[in-house]
């Protein structure tokens, strides 16, 4: 109970506890009872102390401290916004290393400085590919990063799980930004990083773990906690648990292991009593004459006044006011009162359009004067639930607790099934928020075509087709409504494979606008990510799977060499909840138990089949062969008591080929799953998903990457390493500009579903950063000039972004290319479409072109100033049509790639006078700084003088007439004027002259052949254009300075 240095210290507390605890004792029946409460009080009381400590710590100017130390130790853009640090270990090899641990929102830094000896670690969040806590017999509690392959190790933290907490949700919010936009964009609340708080992340990881284990919509958010009693009046006993309040609920959930929830509807609530003040207690009254009693709220008469508040307001405004009546309807006694509800809540007629009964009751009508022993027993299932209703009430607002679930187990009988769908997974709520939604999404979603339409159509007839109602067009036009409907709700999602199942299923037991909404819960809450385009969410609970599998059946991962297996084979298991493999009437069952404990009971069961065919699977030799057993055990699975005519039954589950199988009864394999496995938390499964996450958008990730490995590789001559790290430095410079740039236009327009070389693109702003850094031009006096042009040159379609691609075979031209290629590489630079007059700036003398500049520049030869970057990137990407694939267009694409491969030089236009004079001034400046630079400055000079003596007989041949003046004078002298020291002058010179004779000729101009003809008398250009560069240098170098290049741009 208490500790202290003296015993009038021990006294001290002793004597608070006889005043404050002692005289409450005497409400218990039972020793029990007394204990957990005292337990409880006791937790409470620590509880708060905690929280008073935290609240010491954050110290305003502490924090300053720690900012300016953050600042001057990395480096990095004040853009970039401290969150939080922590002081803790990290761990060099086996030594410890005692530093500040600096979370930000794109970083996670550490820095030490101890005797002498500076560590300086700098990872960035869309880099981590796991994140967890981890203890040995050396670090007792750390935490373990990897990054990119390395591991590290961080310990002695002050509050471990606050600072892990933080650390997984800025890592989930840089992945779901950086990779998965589909969802980012519908969380406004993380939209801009510099907003992010730590109070505002702790805030949000608790509102999130509240909505999403009480089935609450997502908007909903954690207001107040409140550890208290619960009276729980049928087993006449308190409960201790957690009271948590949000905007539009009061929610109870105990701890003491009686699995006792509660959840009450603000909209419900039709009164707030203070009860027995020596108690503190409070009393909640709800419509249905139902009373919620409290005990041992601490600043109840605070809590009670809030909540009158908060009851008055919901009360009065309007949607939720329509919504009294229904609510009142749901939580009354009688089970036909709730299937009321959508009739009340649709303010229209839509009996034309809109099918207000379940499938099932048009179908298979229950026979109230049938005796059959089935329908007996099916009536036994559901006079259990009407004495639980009974007992803990009926609706929302019921006692959940031990006895609900195992009636669950059992199998919600077939009358009951779409009411208690719709209760468990909070669908409820949804509905009775929006009266009239669906109604309106059906009126707008008619008759629309798009991609998801087509491909609704073509699944209709697909969904349960041995089931009667989707035999006829009553269940067709339905399930083509719900679909509809969603698609146009939610156009991210629009419409993915399983969703026909699972919502033909819904439609079976459900209204049809109750169906919408269960397929809203599922796709939104309860499945998150399931039904987007990489399906993330299945792949995340499938590596949770097999986490589990590694776990609870370890001899049958030692026999399965490699999880692949139990990937393809579960990924079904999870899409449609088990109704693909299993027949109807026992796949139900399983639906039961998903919408009650959620993705928790998939797993279970998952283990519970795997278990039962463990020694089967052991004796399998290949994966096929271990196919083939489960396929033939999930036809043996039968349910018994289904009520279900025979007809509806799938015809394979009706008799067993080989007999060699025994039947397995649904109830029995569910119960064995709970049994076995029920121990597994939903906390537990919940940060598996959450450490999982980042493992499974890594793989995919290196997928991506492999996959433009492969394709590039062919067209350059880098070898497999160096082509590695251009890809890591080209997808970080990808990054860095989406980092403190919430509309950066990179970001904007990455797609996972675009092909592998189209996902990650940079824009002429990046493409100038990685030339500093990468290019062997780099010290070139004009060398934003060619970051300019050698980007113009490759953005053919002028939207602004290049790929992998087109850079790394850039930059193979500059490295590998031969003397020709590099040639001719400059050549293009200087002529349309690549070369633009950037002279006002005298880029020659090197001043740099502001990131203003380069984009004005960069999106001169944009045909058409109404383009919109959308409408170019549809020309690049023959997917991104109107939702259709080209086949045309991706011919086209292959055709002209095939063209520029065979590409003559004597295809390339000829360059005028001005273009000349500007690439002869390119060639001094690359020149400079070479040990032969005076050789080449006079080989420079002779060429041009030649050149311009060959143009001039030229003409004169073809045109007799013609006068015999010509600007070789003028262009001689600024062909000379490098080796005597005057290029500043001269270049001005140049200029003037070259614009004033271009005017006056418009036909000068010389031709690729006869540059490259001329330049190869020279001996030195041919030395320098194929001396060899190093580029491994380079990237080393570019590795730690490309962060500070973005500081400086």
């Amino acid at each position: 109970m208490a500790s202290g240095a003296s015993r009038e210290e021990i006294t001290e507390h002793w004597d608070w506890l006889e005043h404050n605890v002692m005289n409450i004792l005497s409400v218990f029946d039972s020793n029990e009872d007394i204990t957990s409460f005292v337990q409880g009080k006791i937790r409470g009381l620590i509880a708060e102390e905690g929280k008073g400590s935290f609240t010491k710590e954050e110290d305003p100017e502490k924090f300053r401290e720690g900012l300016m130390k953050f600042e001057r130790c990395f480096g990095l853009p004040e853009q970039e916004k401290l969150v939080t640090y922590y002081s803790c270990s990290y761990w060099k090899g086996r030594v410890p290393c005692q530093g500040w641990l600096y979370l930000s929102t794109n970083f996670l830094s550490f820095y030490s400085f101890l005797l002498g000896a500076e560590i300086k670690l700098i990872i960035s969040w869309d880099a981590i590919s796991k994140l967890e806590k981890t203890s040995n017999v050396i670090l007792t509690e750390s935490i373990h990063v990897c990054s990119h392959g390395e591991d590290h190790y961080f310990s002695m933290f002050l509050h471990i799980n606050e600072t892990f907490l933080l650390m997984e949700q800025l890592a989930n919010y840089a992945v779901r930004r950086l990779f998965d936009k589909e969802t980012f964009e519908n969380d406004l609340v993380l939209h801009d990083p510099l907003q992010i708080t730590k109070r505002g992340l702790e805030s949000r990881a608790h509102s999130q773990q509240f909505s999403a284990f009480f089935r609450l919509p997502k908007e909903e958010t954690l207001k107040e906690v409140h550890e208290c009693f619960l009276w729980v009046p049928f087993t006449h006993y308190n409960a201790h648990g957690k009271m948590c309040i949000s905007e539009n609920y009061i929610c109870f959930a105990s701890q003491d292991g009686s699995l006792c929830s509660v959840i009450i509807p603000l909209r419900e609530v039709i009164g707030v009593d203070k009860a027995d003040p020596a108690n503190r207690g409070v009393n909640i009254s709800t419509k249905g004459k139902r009373a919620f009693r409290f005990t041992e709220v601490r600043d109840f008469e605070q809590l009670v006044t809030k909540l009158r508040i908060k009851c008055n307001a919901t009360s009065t405004s309007s949607p939720q006011h329509i919504n009294t009546e229904v609510a009142s309807s749901s939580a009354s006694d009688s089970p036909k009162d709730f299937d009321e509800v959508p009739s009340k809540i649709d303010l229209r007629d839509n009996s034309k359009t809109v099918s207000t009964e379940a499938l099932m009751t048009v179908y298979h009508p229950q026979d109230a004067e049938n005796l059959d022993p089935k329908m007996l027993k099916e009536k036994m299932k559901e006079q259990s639930w009407n004495i639980l209703f009974f007992e803990r009430g009926h609706g929302v607002s019921m006692f959940r607790t031990k006895k609900t679930r195992d009636l669950v187990v059992r199998g919600i009988p077939e009358a009951l099934r779409g009411e208690l769908w719709l209760l468990f997974s909070g669908a409820v709520n949804d509905m009775a928020s929006s009266p009239g939604y669906y109604t309106e999404l059906v009126e707008k979603s008619l008759g629309t075509c798009t991609l998801a339409t087509d491909e609704i159509e073509r699944d209709l007839r697909r969904s349960l087709p041995e089931h009667p109602a989707f035999q006829s067009d009553t269940g067709i036009s339905a399930l083509r409504r719900v679909l509809t409907a969603y698609a146009y709700r939610n156009p991210q999602i629009g419409y993915c494979q399983a969703m026909n199942i699972l919502t033909s299923v819904l439609l079976l037991y459900a209204k049809e606008e109750e169906a919408f909404w269960l397929l809203v819960a599922v796709c939104e809450r309860m499945l998150p990510d399931y039904f987007n385009r990489r399906i993330i969410g299945a792949l995340v609970d499938q590596a949770v799977f097999e986490e589990l599998i590694r776990v609870h059946l370890p001899q049958l991962t030692d026999h399965m060499m490699g999880m692949t297996f139990f990937s393809s084979v579960s990924l079904s298991w999870f899409l449609t909840l088990f109704i693909s493999v299993l027949p109807i009437e026992s796949a139900v069952n399983v639906v039961d138990c998903f919408f009650y404990d959620g993705i928790k009971a998939i797993l279970q069961l998952g283990l519970a089949v795997l278990e039962y065919n463990m020694d089967k699977l052991l004796a399998c030799k290949d994966d096929a062969e271990a196919v083939t057993v489960l396929n033939r055990f999930f036809d043996s699975v039968t349910n018994k008591d289904s009520p279900l005519p025979p007809a509806v039954q799938q015809g394979s589950n009706l008799s067993d080929a080989k007999g060699d199988h025994p039947k397995v009864d649904i109830t029995d394999l569910i119960r064995e799953s709970n049994e076995r496995y029920g121990d597994i938390r939903y906390e537990d499964v919940e940060s598996m998903r959450c450490r999982n996450r980042l493992y499974v958008i890594q793989t995919l990730e290196t997928t991506t990457k492999q996959n433009v490995l492969r394709v590039v590789s062919q067209d350059v001559k880098f070898s497999p390493n160096v082509l590695d790290e251009l890809y890591e430095l080209f997808k970080k410079e990808h990054f860095l500009s989406c980092y403190w740039n919430v509309n950066s236009p990179v970001l904007q327009h990455h797609d996972a579903s675009l092909p592998y070389l189209e996902q990650y693109r940079i824009d002429c702003q990046q493409f100038r950063v990685l030339c500093h850094l990468l290019s062997p031009w780099s010290h070139c006096a004009n060398r934003d000039s060619i970051a300019l042009w050698t980007f113009r040159l490759l953005d053919e379609n002028c939207h602004g972004l290049i790929n992998f691609k087109q850079f790394s075979c850039v930059l193979d031209t500059m490295y590998n290319g031969s003397f020709t290629d590099k040639l001719k590489l400059l050549f293009k630079l200087h002529i349309p479409p690549a070369f633009t007059e950037v002279e006002s700036l005298s880029p020659s003398k090197g001043v740099a072109l502001s990131k203003e500049e380069l984009i004005h520049f960069s999106q001169l030869s944009v045909s058409s100033a109404g383009d919109s970057l959308e409408s170019d990137a549809l020309k690049s990407s023959p997917e991104k049509g109107k939702g259709k694939v080209d086949i045309q267009a991706y011919l086209k694409q292959w055709q002209d790639e095939l063209l520029k491969k065979e590409e003559n030089i004597k295809d390339l236009p000829r360059m005028n006078q001005s273009q000349f004079i500007q690439f002869s001034k390119t060639l001094y400046n690359l020149f400079h700084g070479d040990p032969e630079e005076e050789l080449l400055y006079r080989a420079i000079a002779v060429v041009t003088s030649l050149l311009l003596k060959m143009e001039e007989v030229g003409r004169r041949l073809q045109s007799p007439t013609s006068p015999v003046r010509s600007p070789a004078a003028t262009t001689e002298v600024s062909a000379e004027s490098p080796q005597k020291g005057q290029e500043e002058g001269s270049s001005e010179q140049t200029e003037g002259s070259g614009a004033q004779s271009l005017r006056k000729n418009h036909e000068w101009s010389f031709a690729f052949e006869q540059i490259l003809a001329s330049l190869l008398n020279e001996p030195a250009f041919v030395r320098f254009f194929e001396k060899p560069h190093e580029i491994k240098t380079r990237i080393e170098s570019a590795k730690n300075l490309q962060l500070k290049a973005r500081t400086r741009v």
